[in-house]
């Protein structure tokens, strides 16, 4: 990975995306005659003479998106422009989950409640509807699909026939978003967020039986274990476990026993700190990206919570987000990312990288010199 040079508070990848966003919309909505869709320019990350390491693929939007690229359509920009979504369409997405040869996308959609089924393999569309206020997504090995009731305060477990199968609940449970599952282990590791009334602030962490075994955290706080509003997990290889611990602006890193190991990030607008972290997820170089909804991109961070890049940045143009949530990278390193107001799963992928481009040299010479 390559770090970028950092510049009153924004690098200079974001200062050029928001550049190009607003010579699109200067396109766009410069006058009020019918306009032709835009070819457009895929974005990468970090931008030329430096070697792209993410690069901006396409969108996912809808049915239609398995037939045909509609990333750059006057349909989508229509949408963009305040037109509502059809039944098949993303409204408000929030919740990924990809198989494991990356053919088949599940999302969870809070607006149209319902989880839609891409397999690009096959090229066919499927809709489990309705379900009620679904928060995150995770598949287990034999590709059933848990998604996170929120209001409800359980996990719906669905086959891969998509029919329901059983329910995961406790009495414990306060306020589910995010899941994460550790097929290796037998785990479920759901991330209570807690109300302002609640104490809870926890990981619950149920077998595949769906009994409750535990729970990473040690309640609301701002110590080391302790959580503000955490909302998405996800794991390692090693069966180490991220949190995002959204209010206190972190992630949170626990290890297969469930021992608090360290955490990274900080409230702020530099480099290496959050403002609202949500979706987390590990590419195969064991990389952490960490969403952050309110800057609308996408932080890179290695196994030891060493920033390397970011992605993205605030817009409408294809590859810049507005106030994205999940986020799922399956074994290709084929990135997905939920861009919640624009309606869409932003499609991207991690190239020209090697396990060493993980690790930061420390500067030469002695300290101070």
């Amino acid at each position: 990975m390559v770090r970028t040079k950092q510049f009153s508070g924004m690098t200079a990848i974001s200062l050029a995306a928001a550049a190009l966003a607003a010579v699109v919309v200067l396109t766009i909505g410069g006058c009020a005659a019918p306009q032709k869709a835009p070819e457009t320019t895929n974005l990468v990350w970090p931008p030329a003479p430096q070697a792209p390491r993410i690069k901006f693929v396409r969108n996912i939007v809808s049915d239609e998106d398995l037939e045909r690229d509609t990333t750059s359509t006057q349909k989508l920009l229509n949408f963009l422009g305040g037109d509502k979504p059809t039944a098949n369409q993303f409204g408000e997405p929030t919740g990924i989950a990809v198989s494991d040869d990356g053919n088949r996308i599940y999302v969870s959609d809070i607006m149209q409640q319902a989880i839609f089924v891409f397999d690009f393999g096959n090229k066919r569309f499927n809709k489990v509807f309705p379900v009620a206020n679904p928060g995150a997504i995770a598949l287990d090995t034999r590709e059933n699909i848990y998604v996170v009731l929120t209001l409800d305060k359980k996990i719906e477990v669905y086959g891969r026939d998509l029919k329901k199968i059983r329910d995961i609940t406790d009495p414990s449970i306060d306020r589910p978003v995010g899941i994460a599952i550790d097929n290796v282990r037998g785990r479920i590791y759901l991330v209570d967020t807690g109300t302002n009334k609640s104490e809870e602030f926890t990981v619950k962490i149920f077998n595949m039986d769906g009994k409750l075994t535990g729970k990473l955290g040690s309640g609301k706080g701002q110590k080391p274990g302790q959580f503000a509003f955490p909302t998405y997990a996800t794991v390692d290889d090693a069966g180490n476990v991220y949190v995002t611990d959204s209010m206190n602006g972190r992630v949170q890193k626990f290890d297969v026993d469930g021992k608090y190991v360290m955490s990274f990030g900080q409230p702020g607008d530099a480099w290496g700190m959050f403002d609202k972290p949500k979706g987390v997820a590990v590419d195969r170089f064991g990389n952490v990206h960490v969403v952050d909804s309110i800057w609308s991109n996408v932080q890179i961070f290695n196994p030891k919570g060493q920033i390397l890049l970011f992605y993205g940045g605030r817009g409408g143009y294809p590859g810049l987000m507005r106030n994205p949530n999940p986020i799922a990278i399956d074994k290709q390193n084929r990135i997905y990312v939920g861009d919640f107001l624009n309606a869409r799963v932003a499609v991207y992928d991690l190239v020209n990288t090697a396990a060493t481009d993980s690790f930061i040299e420390p500067p030469k010479g002695k300290p101070g010199k």
